[in-house]
């Protein structure tokens, strides 16, 4: 592929298994032909070692001149003062929408053929966590009090990308997650706004509701009914999880975190330390947010082909790591991976 066309990305390989993964998911990126140009830049615990700060400057910096980045899970180090690096990177880059599609990979399990999409506001809710503690006598903890925020101009950003989504992917409903019987103020400008939207869209995206534990209830006994849910930071959080639970875990979890000026992709499970550097973490996550990300960068007919490689190493191949029920190394699935896409 000519220099010219290639994509610049910054590359974070991140901390425990992270540069395990990246290294197999860069190489079976190179034999699809993937367009990118990769800046390779520290973070979390290499940052600190680097540079003295789990989020460098220079990492901040790649991306902002690249506008897109592939990372491997990062550690936020315990005390010190240091704040986590993802909810940096949301508001350093204005990452409002989170992108969490869960589908089936390997028959068997106690679901089968899910294939739904959960949409979550990234930059608002309770998670601003503007929190204070209200001493009363020699309690200087006797109370905890937490702030959430929600703004129309973020309600209005998420939901709206949640039916160009479904427009774009040919999905054919969006459900909008909520407490608004409750939390009238902070969830029910959230509702209102999405009833609003919605109905632009009458006639090419079906939409429902549902209050968010009646939500959770209805992904265990009945999955199949919903397509693209969309929802707040705090359970859209809690929900992305729980379809991830779904199709397997974290471990088959890919996730997107798209703003206007930037996009970064990532595997949404932890640096796993217990077995870093044993060769046996499983890349799929991670391999599978490549796939978003060669969507993002309009390279659809790349992540279809990435897609199809995935579900015939597992299915027809049947090479599969620990965590699926096999014996592959991550060398091996690579390696698996990279024969299918020759």
């Amino acid at each position: 592929m000519a220099a010219t066309t290639l994509i610049p990305a910054t590359l974070i390989p991140g901390d425990g298994i992270g540069p395990e993964i990246v290294d197999a998911v860069v190489a079976v990126l190179d034999a699809l032909g993937a367009p990118f140009a990769f800046d390779t830049q520290d973070a979390g615990m290499a940052g600190i070692e680097a540079a003295g700060d789990p989020l460098p400057q220079a990492t901040l910096d790649s991306i902002a001149r690249t506008g897109l980045a592939l990372k491997g899970p990062l550690t936020t180090p315990s005390g010190g003062g240091y704040r986590s690096v993802n909810v940096r990177l949301r508001e350093a880059f204005k990452l409002y929408a989170n992108v969490r599609p869960a589908r089936s990979l390997i028959p068997g399990g106690r679901f089968e053929n899910i294939d739904l999409v959960l949409l979550r506001e990234n930059l608002e809710g309770y998670y601003v966590a503007h929190e204070h503690f209200i001493p009363v006598g020699d309690d200087p903890k006797a109370v905890a009090v937490s702030q959430g925020v929600t703004t129309r101009i973020g309600c209005e950003r998420i939901v709206r990308y949640a039916f160009e989504y479904a427009v774009a992917n040919g999905r054919k409903k969006v459900t909008l997650v909520h407490k608004a019987n409750i939390l009238k103020a902070i969830t029910g400008l959230f509702l209102e706004i999405g009833r609003n939207i919605a109905r632009e869209y009458e006639g090419r995206v079906a939409v429902d509701e549902r209050i968010v534990d009646a939500c959770a209830m209805q992904l265990v006994m009945n999955p199949w009914q919903f397509d693209v849910i969309v929802t707040t930071n705090l359970f859209g959080d809690i929900l992305s999880d729980q379809i991830a639970g779904l199709v397997g875990g974290l471990g088959m979890a890919p996730g997107a975190n798209i703003g206007e000026k930037a996009a970064i992709f990532e595997a949404v499970h932890g640096s796993a330390p217990d077995i870093a550097g044993k060769g046996i973490a499983n890349p799929l996550a991670l391999l599978m947010a490549a796939g978003l990300m060669l969507e993002h960068v309009g390279r659809q007919d790349l992540a279809a082909k990435l897609k199809v490689a995935i579900d015939r190493t597992l299915n027809e191949d049947r090479v599969r790591t620990g965590d699926l029920g096999g014996k592959a190394t991550t060398r091996e699935l690579t390696a698996a991976l990279i024969a299918r896409l020759h």
